[in-house]
């Protein structure tokens, strides 16, 4: 059986942060290993044929958002606080060199924490060098990679495989086939999963 639980996010999304907080436990839980898929929102809304305004430039949606990412941090029991920029290219891509050094969950949960956490800013050098020397890595080389073209192929290679998969939005789990689109969908994957165990079991209790 095939245990990978994709993640397709952008660290730009509240809503993924806060999934991520879920996530782990429910992949956990079932015995999966979350594999952490960037990708730019931007593109796959654009590719779904979402070509309206985002969130952000609708304010009474964007006042309705913020309350409700409050409720669900609540929930969560972890901190929330908007960023200044939205410029998620090089922490994204940050996600490889993380990969390559088998930290990709400790690079995902550091960088989460400083921006949608501590409200830091995702594009500042000063943060990804914050990030690497949590990671105990080299900073320079850390932050050489993010504009390298390795970098930037698997990138582009991630959207691609995204799109082509149907997803239009982060953030995105799917198991096989199976697909569950926002933080708010995430019962329904848990179900899904337990299903899926019990079949396994031949439906023993």
């Amino acid at each position: 059986m095939d245990n990978t639980l994709v993640f397709y996010f952008d660290f730009m999304s509240p809503f993924a942060y806060l999934a991520h907080h879920r996530l782990t436990a429910i992949a956990e839980r079932f015995g999966y290993v979350v594999q952490y898929k960037p990708i730019d929102l931007r593109q796959a809304k654009l590719a779904a044929g979402n070509t309206g305004p985002s969130n952000r430039e609708i304010p009474p949606k964007l006042r309705y958002l913020a309350t409700d990412m409050n409720r669900w941090a609540a929930a969560y029991g972890v901190p929330i606080a908007f960023p200044p920029s939205f410029d998620s290219d090089r922490i994204n891509k940050g996600l490889f060199y993380a990969v390559d050094q088998g930290q990709a969950a400790n690079y995902v949960s550091a960088a989460w924490h400083r921006v949608w956490g501590l409200g830091g800013d995702m594009s500042d050098e000063g943060l990804l060098r914050e990030v690497a020397s949590e990671l105990g890595w080299p900073a320079d080389e850390f932050l050489a990679s993010t504009n390298g073209t390795d970098a930037r192929q698997r990138y582009e290679d991630n959207n691609r495989e995204a799109q082509s998969k149907g997803v239009f939005g982060v953030p995105t789990m799917m198991v096989g086939e199976q697909m569950w689109w926002g933080n708010d969908r995430l019962n329904f994957l848990v179900e899904y999963l337990e299903s899926t165990a019990k079949a396994a079991t031949g439906g023993a209790k």
